[in-house]
């Protein structure tokens, strides 16, 4: 398909509850009716954007989907870039544009290209990139997809120009799983990363929370009460097949998966209080890793799959603490506050997010591992179910927004920030799945 162009759970006992109430109930956030599909709006200003121009690609006045704009609203909400007006000019990959009039415009890059429905039906699209600023070419690509592919093959072209222009991996082509409840219907849904061409995973009248993402973006694992218990299945997206994994006495839930795919830990009363368990990705035996008299939850590992973080009461109230994967003494991270949950490790292992209570309201909080300092970085009051994207440069999160339930992507400095917007109801539980293979 692609040719190159020449020179981030809870312990629930009932779902009625929020995420935000974890460790005082052991509860989970309850998910209300939404439609699949979402719009984009991005708001803030970033201290330092590039500005580029990205002309109406030729031919997208009758394709499906407008290209530009796809790779234009990706660009934006990375907030490293700042869209400059390009409407009206005709211009596709093959033009050799006059970046004299675009210096006047003040873009430092400019991106061209077309779309062309061929004979099968299928999609040629084409585009190339300038550095305005250098007068150079900065080569291209070429898809030829189907038309369910065209947003996929726009998101690849926003990564390819990310990528070229800041030297890091653009994240517009992967993937977000989130949880919806259309009346007494829950679904799981997984998305492009701007929340479009939503396709349902899974369909249940009872629960579903806490979707997961494995390290290969191949497999969700996720919490379902449709045993009227919560217990944890892993679901290969591919194929739809899923297997049970966690089923024992008591409450299952909380999945974080290791780095290697191999393991999963999980949060189990099954032995009286609600404690920390690893278990073969594929079921077996669990391995008690914490043996405290609190509650402790909502695992994840880092990177390296060196440590667990998790959330405990253990001092009298919900804290982040850190362990060695294997188990053993955990040390406290959080110090601000005296509410904090819902922990998400960037997977450079830079940053801790995680949900702080403050006055009664539940913002969204990005830490400096290494500094240990913490910064709230939204004007929310509801937030919930930070996870980062898989470049470690922006984080999703639901919240509630003018009355409603709303997905949310920020900059980690929460300068910019786009609303996933459901057209209809409230959606919850993002996870932002990994970098998808080429």
């Amino acid at each position: 398909m692609n040719k190159p162009l020449s020179p981030s759970r809870t312990t629930p006992s009932a779902f009625a509850f929020s995420r935000r109430t974890l460790v005082a109930a052991l509860a989970s956030s309850p998910v209300a009716s939404a439609l699949a599909q979402f719009r984009v709006e991005v708001s803030g200003v970033g201290l330092t954007q590039l500005p580029i121009a990205i002309a109406p690609f030729a031919g997208e006045g009758s394709s499906p989907q407008k290209i530009s704009s796809i790779i234009q609203a990706d660009l934006e909400r990375s907030g490293q870039f700042r869209g400059v007006d390009a409407s009206g000019d005709q211009l596709d990959e093959n033009s050799r544009p006059d970046l004299n009039l675009w210096r006047q415009r003040s873009a430092d890059s400019l991106a061209t290209g077309s779309v062309q429905r061929m004979g099968d039906g299928r999609y040629s699209v084409r585009f190339r990139l300038w550095d305005v600023v250098k007068g150079q070419d900065l080569g291209g690509q070429s898809y030829t997809v189907p038309q369910a592919d065209l947003r996929l093959a726009a998101h690849r072209i926003a990564d390819f120009i990310y990528e070229k222009l800041t030297g890091e991996r653009g994240i517009f082509s992967t993937r977000i799983a989130y949880v919806t409840k259309a009346g007494t219907r829950y679904s799981l849904w997984v998305a492009d990363a701007d929340g479009e061409n939503a396709q349902a995973a899974l369909n249940s009248p009872e629960p579903i929370i806490s979707p997961a993402w494995s390290a290969s973006g191949g497999q969700l694992a996720y919490v379902s009460f449709e045993s009227r218990k919560p217990v944890v299945y892993v679901h290969t997206v591919s194929s739809g097949q899923r297997r049970l994994v966690a089923n024992f006495k008591g409450s299952n839930s909380a999945p974080a998966w290791s780095p290697d795919g191999s393991t999963l830990a999980v949060t189990l009363s099954r032995d009286g209080g609600s404690q920390l368990y690893t278990i073969p990705a594929t079921g077996g035996e669990p391995k008690r890793l914490t043996q405290s008299a609190g509650i402790d939850t909502e695992p994840v590992y880092s990177a390296d799959g060196r440590y667990i973080y998790f959330v405990s009461d253990r001092g009298g109230a919900p804290q982040i603490y850190r362990m060695s994967a294997s188990g053993g003494n955990p040390e406290r991270v959080t110090f601000n506050g005296s509410y904090n949950i819902s922990p998400a490790i960037s997977p450079d292992g830079r940053w801790l997010a995680y949900i702080s209570r403050v006055s009664g309201a539940f913002k969204l909080y990005v830490m400096d591992l290494s500094a240990g300092t913490a910064t709230a970085i939204t004007d929310t009051s509801a937030d919930e179910s930070p996870s980062f994207a898989p470049n470690s440069k922006l984080l999703v999160y639901a919240t509630h927004l003018q009355g409603r339930e709303a997905l949310m992507t920020t900059t980690l400095d929460g300068k910019i920030k786009a609303r996933l917007a459901g057209q209809a109801g409230d959606i919850r539980e993002p996870d932002w799945g990994p970098f998808q293979k080429q």
